[in-house]
């Protein structure tokens, strides 16, 4: 307990080190961030059904199942979880400062006014993480700014791109081609036609539409391989691999999610398939997606097998077989 007190005190020091070394940059992060609350919390620039809202209050009412973008409540809480994870780093890690700061608050001063004279909310929410990353890099250095780039850069995950349903018409395709190749291999006869599946007896047809794509369960699965890299990954190519990896995932849950419905309706009928199952077996794309992702990340970590001497061990040739007689 008193080694923990000891801590506390100890970065409360350094926190009122700082602020008594450097007043005038502590008075100007202090500005600005009354300056970031007042433009993004209260400034109400966008205007939609409900009436004028500012940055923030557009971002929450824009988080709801008709984006499919609920999941981005859960943003800010897993960003303060990524910063207190990582406090015990920010205390032991030096405090300087780098001009270089200016220039991330600079492009989001940039995003955030072109999205207020463009009427485009997304924009000016994506300034956030910029203009935040730009104030740890001037005011505490490149150090604490490396320990937060992540958990910071994981606020764009709250930018709704929910407009990307509009482009999923290779993912149709894709995606119906592959259920149908399943099904055949399972012993299920049936055909794809365009976006559609069929019974190769008639007996059912299923249309695989723009919401069934698995484009509005992308942005969810790319956040889930996000946080599964970053904690799980040693190598920085290893976390991009997973996180570009996300949308084979997410082709490979729905995928699985459509030859379940039609298993579905080859067994018990298309009305319960296209009814209730349908409307449940969203929740399904998940578990494949996430079992596709832990064993693209075994894959990347898979090692040659080492003898006693630490060198990777050699296949034996077939020379060096023998068989008893």
């Amino acid at each position: 307990m008193a080694s923990h007190t000891t801590k506390i005190r100890r970065s409360g020091d350094n926190v009122l080190g700082w602020i008594r070394a450097n007043p005038l940059a502590a008075t100007l992060l202090a500005l600005i961030t009354a300056t970031l609350i007042y433009f993004f919390g209260f400034l109400k620039l966008f205007g939609d059904p409900g009436g004028l809202r500012s940055t923030l209050v557009w971002a929450w009412h824009s988080w709801n199942p008709t984006t499919n973008y609920e999941h981005a409540v859960l943003i800010p809480p897993i960003v303060l979880f990524l910063i207190w994870r990582v406090r015990n780093k920010i205390a032991a890690a030096p405090v300087g400062s780098s001009p270089w700061g200016w220039v991330f608050v600079a492009i989001g001063i940039v995003l955030f006014v072109v999205g207020a004279r463009s009427l485009q909310a997304r924009l000016s929410l994506t300034a956030i993480p910029f203009l935040l990353f730009g104030m740890v890099l001037y005011s505490a250095g490149p150090q604490v700014a490396r320990i937060l780039r992540f958990p910071i850069g994981f606020l764009l995950f709250m930018v709704p791109l929910n407009f990307l349903t509009q482009g999923t018409t290779g993912l149709q395709s894709l995606e119906t081609r592959t259920a149908s190749a399943i099904c055949n291999l399972l012993g299920v006869g049936v055909y794809a036609l365009g976006n559609t599946i069929n019974a190769t007896n008639e007996s059912f047809h299923f249309t695989i539409d723009e919401g069934c794509s698995g484009i509005r369960s992308l942005m969810a699965i790319a956040m889930l391989s996000a946080l599964y890299g970053y904690f799980t990954q040693d190598r920085f190519w290893k976390k991009l691999a997973i996180f570009a990896a996300s949308i084979l995932f997410a082709i490979i849950g729905n995928a699985g999610r459509l030859t379940s419905i039609v298993l579905v309706g080859r067994f018990f009928g298309q009305d319960l398939a296209g009814g209730p199952y349908h409307a449940i077996s969203g929740y399904l794309s998940f578990p494949f997606a996430l079992a596709a992702m832990v064993l693209f990340g075994m894959l990347l970590n898979l090692a040659p097998k080492r003898d006693g001497t630490g060198a990777a061990r050699a296949p034996l040739s077939k020379e060096s077989i023998s068989y008893d007689r």
